[in-house]
């Protein structure tokens, strides 16, 4: 039972990053098609709509970041395993995927105290938006990714 939950619990999980992938593509591409369009016609555009953009991509950039650790499916660049014997592969790979996930929860830490420091100094990103709302993300998603990569090191995919 307790197996089942976990894989549903992971299935729910992977279904929420996927649609906060596509959402926050789809919000980038429109509000940038939208800048382009009201400041070549309309003489017109959204003041806060650049910095939203930046914001966006930053976001866009964690969340797929997080969708490519699922399956360790991030660019590496890695020549010891291709002169490593089969035998060897296996431990190389968990020691790779130890290691990732020492840097993201080292990531994830001095991130969560960068953004805690934003949120005590109050600082507004855009249109009253505090900017540690903006930063969130990056805690969040390095801490889901170290998590990601502690499982790898036990189970390789």
């Amino acid at each position: 039972m307790p197996v089942q939950a976990i894989r549903r619990t992971t299935a729910v999980l992977r279904l929420i990053e996927s649609a906060l992938l596509v959402s926050v593509l789809g919000a980038m591409m429109l509000l940038a098609a939208w800048q382009v369009v009201a400041r070549n016609f309309f003489d017109t555009g959204l003041l806060w709509g650049d910095a939203l953009v930046r914001v966006l991509v930053l976001w866009g950039a964690m969340v797929g970041a997080m969708v490519a650790s699922r399956n360790d499916e991030h660019i590496r660049i890695d020549i010891v395993s291709r002169f490593a014997s089969e035998a060897f592969k296996p431990w190389l790979k968990r020691f790779a995927c130890a290691f990732t996930c020492v840097v993201l929860a080292a990531f994830a830490w001095f991130s969560f105290k960068f953004v805690r420091f934003e949120y005590q100094d109050a600082v507004i990103a855009f249109a009253s938006v505090p900017a540690w709302v903006c930063e969130a993300i990056l805690p969040v998603g390095a801490a889901v990714m170290s998590l990601r990569y502690l499982l790898h090191v036990m189970e390789p995919p």
